[in-house]
């Protein structure tokens, strides 16, 4: 069972007064986490406000989904897309800018240097085993970018008796996905290797025939991924070890002049080395090397234009310290940004120098943590950064926590330096994040509830000049507040999953909602296994948003409902179908922009028990 840590607290009381409390079975259901504090953890003793998005969710979600697609259903996070699959598209943490989310890759940066964020559309779910989300500044932590919070990916990992997976399937607008792979474990060696390829015709990108850019033709979109991992413990306590995600394609989009066929190529990759070695009983070492790259290739009717590519080398020593009283952190990381290509920088490098350390322990009915951060970059200078948390077992079933903490965001190359209109001397933007929460927790029932309030200063904001160009400026401030509500578990024979989001993203130097960003927020899940059958639901539903900064240009609220379902033929085989907007609900996420409507994929899956 994964852990989202969000409920439905007001009805818990008369839904649970039955159940048998025990904790030892809920410490059997109980995830372990790494991302909150970059070591191991049990979820239920977590300060921060996490999700979990398991491999049995992952699975369910079908070849067809889209790592976008598992993250809006998680509380707290909205997305935007221009268009289908691989056009860009948006991520907003707790009402945070698009930037404001770091990712990572089994704890290796993994992003763009020029916008500050990763090309979705092609980060590949067919590689992910799991992902943690983290909502709230984690600055203290990871460093720049983490304002919003972090979304960390593990590929699969291997271990046991060689096997194998395979899976294909079928969709709308000729949509195909097929993927494969082999993984196990052996005398100390563990292994895995992924190959996935997805294509789909898709639709326009753009609906509106009066917009410069329309073209009614269909925006196409190709993808080929894999991943692999190996790793080799010589002894107990020591282990050698290597992975890496690669994710090469291409899709078209709509641009002006509206007659020209517009082409993106895109490949991502990250890779890594590493040594995690118990030097003694009380203190482990870990030295880990890797780089990831974001390249961009744009085209005009077959003629090569743009190409931007942006890479980030990392280095990073952390030690793992057992002390009397929880564990202690110490860590130093060195990250070297660089962006190539056609467009000419003013500046193409910069190097990151940083120090970190941390605690977190338990002492009673009491947990703490506290993390403090040091980043030299050669750009901009030096930032600290902290985080000091508490939290508060009330009774078996109740505990409560609070926070606070600080973050930054160094401006990109784009913002800086981008050829004609960027500005060197911007300074990085910071933030200030409050929170508190009450969970509760009871054999398999997770709950709880959250209110915070992140403030932004010297946000990085491109506006025109009286010239009608645009230029960035360290001109806006941003506060964002609000609720979050939601239970992940299981009632009966059904598992059940809800969030409800009340938040107010405002720009507090205009009195204006961020724009794309609702107030309301609301999600439901629900699952039901009949024998080898499996039937689900899905439903996500938005206020309304504005596609202007002055919120002047309304988009409409909206509601979908998902469906999906599977049934093994065989022990090891397998059928699964997903209806996405199923009552073909028309809504907008971006003006001018289309959204898929109704659209289906059926498959089959081959995975060994």
């Amino acid at each position: 069972m994964h852990s989202r840590l969000k409920p439905l607290a007001v009805l818990l009381p008369l839904a649970f007064a039955t159940q048998v409390q025990a904790v030892e079975q809920l410490a059997l259901l109980d995830n372990v986490v790494v991302t909150a504090t970059r070591q191991a953890q049990r979820s239920s003793e977590v300060l921060t406000d996490i999700s979990v998005i398991a491999a049995p969710e992952i699975r369910a979600a079908g070849p067809n989904a889209t790592l976008n697609d598992l993250l809006a259903r998680q509380p707290g996070i909205e997305i935007t897309h221009k268009g289908g699959l691989g056009t860009d598209s948006s991520i907003f943490i707790r009402g945070s800018n698009n930037n404001h989310a770091l990712v990572l890759v089994d704890g290796m940066r993994l992003g763009s240097t020029t916008t500050g964020y990763p090309a979705w559309g092609f980060i590949p779910l067919e590689q992910v085993e799991r992902i943690e989300i983290i909502r709230g500044s984690c600055s203290s932590l990871y460093g720049s970018d983490a304002i919003g919070g972090v979304i960390q990916i593990f590929t699969k990992r291997g271990d046991g008796p060689l096997k194998f997976f395979a899976e294909a399937g079928y969709g709308s607008w000729n949509t195909s996905s097929e993927a494969a792979g082999l993984s196990g474990g052996t005398d100390g060696w563990r292994y895995s290797l992924q190959l996935a390829h997805k294509r789909s015709d898709s639709y326009s990108a753009i609906n509106n025939p009066k917009n410069s850019s329309y073209n009614a033709d269909r925006d196409g979109f190709e993808m080929t991924t894999s991943s692999g991992s190996l790793a080799y413990t010589p002894a107990q306590g020591h282990e050698l070890g290597a992975s890496y995600l690669y994710s090469d394609g291409w899709n078209r989009y709509d641009s002006f002049p509206k007659a020209g066929d517009f082409k993106q190529s895109q490949t991502l990759y990250g890779v890594n080395v590493y040594s995690r070695n118990r030097l003694t009983s009380d203190w482990t070492s870990t030295i880990k090397i890797g780089q990831s790259a974001d390249r961009s290739q744009q085209y005009i009717s077959g003629k090569p234009d743009s190409l931007i590519e942006s890479r980030q080398t990392q280095y990073q020593w952390q030690n793992d310290i057992t002390l009397p009283v929880g564990t202690a952190l110490l860590a130093a990381e060195h990250v070297a940004q660089s962006v190539s290509g056609n467009v000419a920088y003013d500046v193409s490098e910069r190097t990151i120098n940083s120090y970190l350390a941390g605690w977190h322990g338990n002492f009673g009915d009491h947990r703490a943590q506290a993390s403090v951060r040091r980043d030299e970059n050669s750009q901009f200078g030096g930032k600290t950064t902290g985080t000091l948390a508490y939290g508060y077992q009330l009774s078996r079933d109740w505990r409560a926590n609070a926070s606070y903490g600080t973050g930054f965001k160094a401006p990109t190359f784009n913002d800086l330096y981008w050829p004609g209109a960027g500005n060197p001397n911007l300074k990085p933007e910071t933030s200030i994040n409050r929170e508190v929460a009450l969970h509760y927790e009871v054999e398999k029932h997770h709950a709880s509830l959250t209110y915070y309030q992140n403030k932004i200063s010297d946000l990085v904001e491109w506006a025109p000049n009286s010239s009608g160009l645009w230029f960035p400026a360290n001109v806006a401030k941003a506060e964002l507040t609000g609720w979050t509500l939601a239970y992940d578990g299981q009632l009966a024979s059904y598992k059940l999953n809800a969030s409800l989001d009340l938040q107010n993203p405002q720009d507090t130097d205009r009195n204006t909602l961020l724009r794309y960003r609702a107030k309301e927020i609301a999600k439901f899940g629900v699952s039901r296994e009949f024998g080898p059958f499996t039937a689900g639901a899905e439903v996500l539903a938005s206020g309304k948003r504005y596609n202007d900064i002055a919120n002047t240009q309304e988009l409409g609220g909206y509601a979908l409902l998902n469906l999906h379902g599977s049934y093994r033929v065989a022990r090891d085989w397998s059928l699964f179908a997903r209806l996405n907007n199923v009552f073909d609900k028309q809504y907008v996420q971006v003006s001018n922009y289309t959204t898929p409507g109704f659209n289906a994929f059926v498959g089959i899956r081959y995975s060994p028990q």
